[in-house]
């Protein structure tokens, strides 16, 4: 942990705004908990950015195409590459109660910084797109993807 002090109080349930009470209601039924978390509790200082950021939340992570395992994994992958302490903390807790083992964090994480590196590399040396990698929308007309 950082051990750094947080730049705005954390707001318990007391100190919200009818507004901010109103997500963290949300927050609650949703997820079927009473807990709300530190994350939340900061965004609260600004009700509107809460809600925001909270609708956005719930609908990235509802179901849908993939597997709620996997959004966790991803959240985790996309929190250690940004070095976001709380976050990956928070996605590995949420991980972790979906049923995520040692093994797969491990590889998860080994998979994102592989992917760290070589973007770093194909960036770094301004390597073209393979023209088989297109869609095909977007191949030069008279192109062929063996």
């Amino acid at each position: 942990m950082t051990g750094h002090p947080p730049l705005l109080p954390l707001l318990g349930d007391d100190a919200l705004s009818p507004a901010a009470k109103a997500v963290f209601d949300d927050i609650r039924a949703t997820r079927g908990s009473d807990f709300v978390n530190n994350f939340w509790r900061a965004l609260a200082h600004d009700p509107e950015l809460l809600r925001r950021t909270w609708e956005g939340v719930k609908a990235v992570m509802a179901p849908g195409a993939l597997d709620p395992l996997t959004k966790e994994l991803i959240y985790i992958a996309v929190s250690a590459t940004n070095n976001c302490e709380y976050c990956t903390y928070s996605h590995t807790a949420g991980a972790r109660a979906k049923g995520m083992s040692d093994a797969m964090l491990m590889e998860v994480l080994a998979v994102a910084a592989k992917a760290n590196e070589t973007n770093r590399l194909a960036n770094g040396l301004r390597v073209p797109v393979d023209e088989a990698f297109l869609p095909a929308a977007a191949a030069p007309q008279g192109a062929s993807v063996k």
